[in-house]
């Protein structure tokens, strides 16, 4: 591997002068400090604005900011779905092609027959597109073996390539994604699968952080969704949720009442079950690039949400059928454009709202003292242009735990 896919530990110092504006986010805002740099040492962040380093880059007066956080994305698969993306180009929707034996169960078949070393291979290769893209930690789910054995492998495969790779890599039991085929008639025998042999098995593994359920019409009910994620929480595996993607299914308000850490996709919450969401701080993370990828046009109500109190984060749902998207800076531009959000909300609920959605806060998401060095040095000005640019996000370095990973 080249030393963009190896996580190097170097203890040297490194300083970022002449940043013409460094920006970072937390709960309450964006902030911006013109003219400073940052002194990094062993991985973190220990001074701002001032310190000294045998090493330095020159910034050349452009934007610092942190690298993203994307804390929804389903990197384990075998083979890419085109052929879904031509069928909704010719009119189909994904929930006709899901009832046709596409979607979720189609992925199935590949990520079962794959050997570890084929899909460490293709895991590999996504995550460096991520970290070109400064993108620096991911939440990664299981859920396209839909198993025992082939989720416990997809959760090996997600731990090798997080030890191997410079991304960081949050893992995800996602057993509840779908029915596989040999369950399409028994979806409660599934269910129990999942919480009596899949959940334990996964809590001895000691891999997975996250437990996460599709709770929506045609896959998971709010009972088989409660059922799951309640049996997670006696192993250990703090819940999560896609919710509300498609009707209102009442699952924003699962989330609430079981206190799951995030609510994911929302396009059809209701306002209970935003009232659900707020009273229990359970973060909203809204993946517009999966309606764009889809072709829909009703976007997740992000201006409500905000205004409501609810913590808003961003991610892209990266996968193989319903949203091929890995570009952070893309899902910034189309929260702007559709979900009614300021470029600075954007911004911060790619960042530090996301590593709020998994619970790494005081770990990374925004640039301070203590803080992992996870930063993007950028060949753009403002923060206006990263939505602005759209499509062609001129970066000249991207930083992991104070080690260049990308750029020259």
């Amino acid at each position: 591997m080249d030393n963009q896919q190896q996580k190097i530990s170097n203890p040297t110092s490194i300083i970022l002068k002449n940043i013409g504006c460094l920006v970072s986010a937390n709960d309450d805002d964006v902030q911006l400090i013109e003219n400073t740099s940052i002194l990094i040492a062993n991985g973190k962040i220990i001074d701002i604005g001032g310190g000294e380093s045998e090493n330095s880059i020159d910034c050349g007066g452009k934007m610092v900011t942190c690298g993203f956080v994307d804390s929804h994305t389903h990197p384990v698969f075998l083979d890419k779905r085109d052929e879904e993306y031509a069928l909704r180009l010719a009119g189909a929707s994904y929930e006709e092609i899901a009832e046709k034996g596409g979607g979720i169960v189609s992925s199935v078949e590949g990520v079962r027959n794959a050997s570890k070393d084929e899909l460490i291979d293709k895991v590999s290769q996504r995550m460096g597109r991520f970290i070109a893209g400064g993108t620096t930690t991911i939440e990664a789910k299981s859920g396209y073996g839909l198993s025992t054995a082939s989720e416990l492998l997809s959760l090996e495969v997600i731990d090798e390539v997080n030890r191997s790779h410079v991304i960081d890599m949050v893992p995800t039991f996602m057993g509840g994604h779908a029915f596989p085929q040999e369950y399409s008639d028994d979806h409660d025998g599934y269910v129990n699968l999942i919480c009596k042999e899949m959940i334990p098995e996964v809590a001895k593994q000691g891999i997975a952080k996250f437990n996460d359920v599709f709770c929506e019409e045609g896959y998971f009910t709010v009972a088989q969704s409660k059922c799951i994620l309640e049996i997670g929480k006696r192993y250990g595996l703090k819940p999560r949720l896609h919710a509300d993607e498609f009707v209102d299914s009442g699952a924003a308000d699962l989330a609430g009442g079981i206190g799951a850490i995030s609510a994911d996709h929302l396009m059809a919450v209701s306002e209970d079950g935003m009232d659900s969401l707020v009273r229990n701080n359970v973060v909203a993370t809204l993946l517009p690039g999966t309606t764009f990828f889809l072709g829909k046009s009703s976007y997740a109500p992000g201006r409500a949400l905000i205004d409501s109190g609810i913590t808003v984060a961003l991610a892209t749902d990266f996968n193989p059928g319903s949203c091929h998207i890995q570009s952070m800076s893309f899902i910034m531009t189309l929260a702007c454009m559709h979900l009614g959000m300021t470029v600075e909300e954007s911004f911060q609920a790619a960042t530090y709202h996301g590593a709020k959605a998994l619970a790494l806060e005081n770990e990374i998401g925004s640039i301070e003292v203590g803080k992992s060095a996870d930063l993007i040095v950028w060949g753009i000005n403002s923060l206006l242009d990263i939505p602005y640019y759209v499509s062609n996000h001129p970066i000249q370095y991207v930083i992991k735990n104070g080690e260049v990973v990308f750029g020259t």
